[in-house]
This record gives structure tokens, C-alpha cells and sequence, in this order.
């Protein structure tokens, strides 16, 4: 199922948002400024980014790949408009284009934690836009509109039940044990 063009933009806002507020928080939090111009640029950057991959639903290597690229992109872009003070002889932690191995951790950390949160937001998302496909459909083939009879196919059966990844595979063994006979 693709997307039209205002959901694409919404979806690509949101991401934007997301992976741009992450950026400059971890950037303040670790000592560093961030200007409004980096700001616009950055967001500009993320939706650049992320528009021509919201047309449909992606998997959490692709979120994990963009919000990576993203980052480390924002992380220079920062870095490259941050103004050291005089009151900051040694610089920042982000003082350096060449980030160290704690900022790397942290920065794969939130990373890595965003991108599983957006991944199941995105599962969720497009779930329920099939839910509501299959429910519409439903609804136009018992009452049918002849405007709309020929551009929709109404689906035989609802998409399957919704189950959390870790328990996607697990068998339910509840219950007494089955007898077996000897004969």
C-alpha cells in the first residue's frame, strides 16, 4: 500500500522531529550549543532525508540505517556551527569533528533505542491503515456506491492478528498433558 503525498510528509515531519530533537538534545547535553540556523538546516536535512523512504512501511534496518546517517550528518553539522568560548579553554565533548568512543556508544545507543521505538510506532501505523482498508472495503460490499464499485476490491479476510515481536513464534503450551495410550 503506498502512500499519498500529505501522509508522506507527515510521516517524514515526524521522523524529521524525532531524530533532530534527539540530536540536539544529546548535543546540549553534552556541552554544546546549538543555533537556530543549525536547527533549520538540520530538520531541513532529516526531511530531505526521510521523504523519498515514507511512501510505504519500512523495517527497523532501514529506520536504524536512515537515523544512523542522520545523526552522524547532524552530529558534523553541529560540531562544524558550534563557537567555542573563552570560558571553554579544552572545548566541548563536541568540540571535535572526530567523535570519541563514549560519544559513539551513546550516540549508537539512542540510536539503536529510536529507531526500535519508530519501527514498532511504524508496524502499528500501517497495521492499523490495513485494518481500516479491510473495514471499508467491507462496509462498500454490503452497501455498494456504483461510484466506487469499481475502484475498490473488497478482501475476503482481515489481516492477521497484531502480536508483539518476541512473541511472534512462541508456542502455548497450557493445559494438562495429552494421555497417551499404550495400546
Amino acid at each position: 500500500m503506498s502512500a499519498t503525498m500529505p501522509f508522506r510528509l507527515a510521516r517524514a515531519a515526524v521522523f524529521a522531529v524525532v531524530c533532530l530533537g534527539l540530536s540536539a538534545l544529546a548535543h546540549v547535553f553534552g556541552g554544546g550549543s546549538v543555533a537556530v540556523p543549525s536547527l533549520i538546516s538540520g530538520f531541513g536535512l532529516a526531511l530531505a532525508a526521510a521523504l523519498p523512504l515514507s511512501g510505504r512501511e519500512r523495517s527497523f534496518g532501514v529506520i536504524l540505517g536512515l537515523l544512523a546517517g542522520l545523526q552522524a550528518g547532524l552530529h558534523l553539522l553541529f560540531s562544524l556551527a558550534h563557537t567555542v568560548s573563552a570560558a571553554e579553554p579544552f572545548g566541548h565533548i563536541h568540540s571535535g569533528l572526530v567523535p570519541g568512543l563514549g560519544m559513539l556508544v551513546l550516540h549508537g545507543w539512542a540510536a539503536g533505542l529510536i529507531a526500535m521505538w519508530l519501527a514498532r510506532g511504524e508496524a502499528a501505523l500501517w497495521g492499523l491503515l490495513r485494518r481500516l482498508v479491510v473495514r471499508l472495503c467491507l462496509i462498500l460490499a454490503v452497501h455498494p456506491d456504483p461510484a466506487w464499485t469499481y475502484r475498490v476490491r473488497p478482501w475476503r479476510a482481515e489481516p492477521a492478528i497484531m502480536r508483539s515481536a518476541p512473541l511472534r513464534h512462541a508456542l502455548s503450551r497450557r493445559g494438562p498433558p495429552e494421555v497417551v495410550s499404550a495400546a
